[in-house]
């Protein structure tokens, strides 16, 4: 007897009229993560959705599910005929497939009712069910406050709907229901956790890398690539650029006062990304900064960076502290490679003492001795692009293990 796993939508059940954008969006996202199961079939109702393995493994199905924005929680699931007896060898069968899975001491049965034309009560139902199931598995007990095991029944108008315990999902929003992001993927812990936690948000991004070859290294521009693929088991795809920035950190260093190294570069930075904005589709700039973290993340250091930009920049780091941040990322898979000894653009250029109170005034009297326009134009031309999936940076990030 093969279940299908039931999702439940959680925020997307708000959204009223919208809804069926929303849920189209989710259906069309998991059937992209799952093209290597070509068996496997996604439906969608107004307040569930549906997947029929059809022979696929369940379980790497409902582990991949984990990972998908938009789904609050999910559950294996059985239907049958509307009959109270048809329910009673249901829920026998799959009680015994559940005590081969793991140990299971107590359990209680939860029904609700979308047809309330059926003649049995909620009540009554659980009772009747509760005690089926006692007599076929009497090791068993009732717990109603802390079971092993939730034995859920939904009645509907044809039929009855069982399922199990509920697995929790990542929650959120589809990606790809909100517009586009660009996200700025240094190689640290933070950049990439802003970046998931945008996704989860249903923005779609794409990665801006900026690299200073020869100063920083090719592991080093392999290590974002990694960290991008990494994010992809979340997004399915994620559009990744590189952008040549040697020239400009090179004439930042010629005409910029040391304190004032970090606070400028930063500004060329947006500026290349606020370019890079419209190429791509993107309304928004996303980036990793948490108050008062580093030199450039002080407020006075914000509000010099963003005054060259009239774009929405999304910081969904800005209140966490370090520790947080390095829990999600642990979570996502992405701290071991961001602790990777592999120095990025800013790391190699830091001055020993930045500015964290920089004079906007000051900051433009710099950049007026700079051809500011044609180092940008001059990055953007230079981009390489290329679209990262899943597994695409395995041989690649091999290549770099013996250097580590």
């Amino acid at each position: 007897m093969e279940p299908m796993i039931m999702i439940r939508y959680g925020e997307i059940s708000i959204k009223g009229r919208n809804k069926k954008k929303f849920t189209k969006r989710l259906q069309e996202n998991i059937k992209e993560l799952f093209t290597d199961m070509p068996n496997m079939e996604v439906s969608r109702s107004h307040d569930y959705m549906f997947i029929a393995p059809n022979g696929e493994p369940i379980d790497e199905i409902a582990d991949r599910l984990k990972k998908v924005a938009g789904i609050q929680s999910f559950s294996y699931a059985y239907v049958c005929p509307r009959d109270f007896e048809q329910l009673e060898i249901l829920s026998r069968e799959v009680l015994k497939q559940e005590l081969a899975r793991r140990e299971i001491k107590t359990f209680k049965v939860m029904t609700s009712r979308s047809d309330r034309s059926y003649e049995m009560d909620t009540p009554q139902i659980n009772r009747e069910l509760g005690a089926s199931i006692l007599d076929a598995f009497p090791q068993l007990q009732v717990d109603v406050n802390e079971p092993d095991l939730i034995v859920r029944v939904k009645v509907r108008t044809d039929d009855f709907f069982l399922s199990t315990n509920w697995i929790d999902g990542l929650g959120g929003l589809p990606v790809g229901s909100s517009a586009n992001g660009l996200l700025m993927l240094s190689g640290g812990i933070d950049s990439p956790v802003a970046g998931f936690l945008a996704m989860k948000r249903g923005i779609r991004i794409t990665a801006v890398h900026f690299a200073s070859p020869p100063y920083t290294s090719p592991q080093a521009l392999q290590k974002a690539k990694d960290l991008t693929e990494k994010l992809t088991q979340y997004a399915g795809w994620i559009n990744f650029v590189e952008v040549p920035f040697t020239e400009v950190q090179e004439a930042i260093k010629a005409q910029v006062p040391d304190a004032y190294l970090m606070t400028i570069t930063r500004r060329f930075m947006m500026r290349i990304s606020d370019r890079l904005r419209d190429q791509f589709n993107a309304y928004a700039i996303i980036n990793g900064e948490s108050i008062g973290q580093v030199a450039s993340q002080t407020l006075e250091s914000m509000y010099a960076i963003n005054a060259v930009t009239t774009t929405p920049v999304l910081r969904p780091l800005v209140t966490m502290d370090k520790i947080d941040i390095i829990d999600i990322a642990q979570k996502i898979d992405t701290y071991e490679l961001s602790i990777q000894p592999f120095e990025d653009c800013c790391t190699v250029f830091a001055p020993p003492s930045p500015k964290t109170t920089p004079h906007l005034d000051k900051v433009e009297k710099f950049e007026a001795r700079m051809d500011v326009e044609g180092l940008v134009n001059r990055a953007v031309a230079g981009i390489k692009f290329e679209r990262i999936q899943p597994n695409s940076q395995v041989n690649s990030s091999q290549d770099f293990s013996d250097l580590l």
